[in-house]
């Protein structure tokens, strides 16, 4: 997800409107030190998105979609630095599900400072359990029938390009709706009218955008960046890495199955929370330790370069409380002109993807060092050749 400058005072303004209290106290669901639980209750599964999260802000675009088209180019470099099994962080919508997917993620959050983010996520959790593989899946978020001749084997291309031509089923669509509303119900979690709302904004987005879906679908798009500029849904699950895999949730049957059967046991945990608020980061950095868990990758976008100094300085200081090893990571998405200032940046790059070692920086901020956002991003080692180095 990418977040624009101009949106600043918008991204990160705390929302005294929010529905979710602020989290203080550690909840009683969570006081123990007996590892990451392989399930969780729905009962506790709602009260750690209530407990952890924190008042939420407004942001100008709908961000349906992800559009960092570079957001594989570190998975080499994940799988040869990070440790499977452990903790993943994230922000923004789909993408993090092919991260836990790389990293096989015991337990995954997903912090981000829109509420409907938050609804977006559970709605997709829905889609996950009423489908059991890739091509119900994409059927149901769409809204399109299931054309005829895919299986798991199927590729991504020819799954997407199946859909591509697929016409909008309304009644798939009403039934589709229904049976996520439904799911809310069932599982317990306390939606509001606001909540209820963005199910019906979100759900109606994907079935009219279909698979060509972008980053400003239903938003106002600026000059010069239209359709054409964006990844598409279509595109976003077809991407590969430096190397010319795909490593996407939708690239293979096990792929979706791993995400899928995390969503089912309650392991992907979708929280409202300011970057550079006072609570959420705090709070699954508190949970964590608690559980005597690492944190793997935290997925951070490019937010830290639209936050003050000030703004900034908090986040490290939230990020210094997370459990990390040597092997965990920060992937970060730097932005044109920003990744100019790359020691390994060569002509013709524009936007860039990246990994960082948690621990050397939580480090100098532990030791009173405050760096910069351009020493941060000189400081950055190429993800091609992390991926080289042997785990």
């Amino acid at each position: 997800m990418i977040f624009r400058r101009s949106l600043l005072a918008a991204a990160i303004v705390v929302a005294v409107t929010s529905l979710l209290p602020m989290f203080v106290p550690v909840p009683a669901m969570a006081v123990q030190t007996t590892g990451l639980p392989a399930e969780i209750s729905d009962k506790d599964f709602w009260r750690m998105i209530v407990d952890l999260s924190e008042p939420g802000g407004a942001y100008s675009y709908e961000n349906f979609i992800s559009n960092e088209l570079q957001y594989q180019d570190v998975v080499p470099a994940l799988k040869a630095t990070t440790k499977p099994g452990r903790v993943y962080i994230g922000v923004g919508p789909e993408q993090n599900f092919t991260y836990a997917s790389v990293l096989q993620s015991k337990l995954a959050f997903v912090i981000d400072i829109r509420r409907q983010n938050m609804v977006e996520m559970l709605m997709y959790k829905a889609l996950f359990d009423m489908s059991p593989n890739r091509a119900d899946f994409v059927s149901n978020l769409f809204s399109r029938p299931r054309p005829a001749g895919l299986n798991t084997k199927t590729t991504p291309a020819a799954l997407f390009t199946a859909y591509e031509s697929a016409k909008v089923d309304p009644a798939l669509s009403a039934k589709n709706l229904a049976a996520i509303k439904a799911y809310m119900t069932k599982h317990g979690y306390e939606l509001t009218s606001e909540d209820v709302g963005s199910i019906d904004k979100v759900f109606d987005a994907f079935t009219r955008g279909g698979p060509g879906i972008n980053y400003y679908f239903a938003s106002a798009t600026p000059v010069g960046l239209g359709p054409s500029r964006e990844g598409t849904y279509t595109r976003m699950m077809n991407t590969t890495d430096s190397t010319g895999h795909n490593s996407s949730f939708l690239a293979a049957e096990e792929n979706y199955l791993y995400v899928r059967e995390m969503q089912r046991k309650n392991l992907i945990v979708p929280l409202v929370g300011d970057f550079a608020g006072p609570a959420a980061i705090r709070n699954v950095g508190r949970y964590l330790t608690e559980h005597k868990a690492t944190v793997g990758a935290f997925y951070i976008s490019n937010v830290e370069t639209y936050l003050s100094d000030p703004q900034k300085q908090t986040f490290y200081e939230n990020v210094a409380t997370l459990p990390v090893d040597s092997s965990s990571m920060f992937i970060r998405h730097i932005l044109g002109n920003p990744a100019r200032g790359l020691s390994w940046w060569r002509p013709g790059m524009s936007n860039v993807s990246t990994v960082a070692p948690m621990s050397e920086f939580m480090g100098q901020i532990k030791s009173g060092r405050r760096p910069t956002f351009q020493e941060i991003v000189r400081e950055t080692k190429d993800p091609d050749v992390l991926g080289r180095v042997s785990r």
